[in-house]
């Protein structure tokens, strides 16, 4: 029931998102291409929200998977609604399916999982996106 209503939730807020932006004159380059894809993961740490050590899994997040040839647009979000019991997002795009494959199979993805997020993610929701 609580993931029906995260669905349900993320879907409403997406559609109404996208329509507050095609009203407010939303860009084309905020827009996936197509053939593009935009990988997010929603996520909460063993750490206390906002402490010391859930500032350093972000920052070396960034670091770290910016280093990945292929990602692009990489964005680190704190969550500020009570409707979603996530903590915090990371988002990033990619120019097409190969350069996401080569991402996901890349050592330094598989090294930051294996000893970060496996050690520090309590648990995750991840999507991934292209455009319709």
């Amino acid at each position: 029931m609580k993931r029906r209503h995260f669905i349900h939730t993320a879907c409403t807020a997406t559609l109404a998102g996208s329509a507050a932006g095609a009203l407010a004159g939303c860009t084309a380059s905020a827009a996936l291409k197509s053939g593009e894809i935009m990988h997010t993961v929603i996520f909460d740490l063993k750490h206390p929200v906002d402490s010391p050590e859930a500032r350093k899994f972000l920052d070396d997040g960034y670091r770290i998977l910016t280093g990945v040839p292929g990602v692009r647009d990489f964005q680190a979000y704190r969550q500020c609604s009570p409707k979603n019991d996530f903590q915090y997002g990371f988002l990033m795009k990619f120019d097409d399916r190969a350069a996401f494959d080569a991402y996901t199979a890349h050592p330094l993805h598989n090294r930051f999982v294996r000893e970060r997020w496996e050690t520090e993610v309590t648990h995750f929701q991840e999507s991934d996106f292209i455009a319709l």
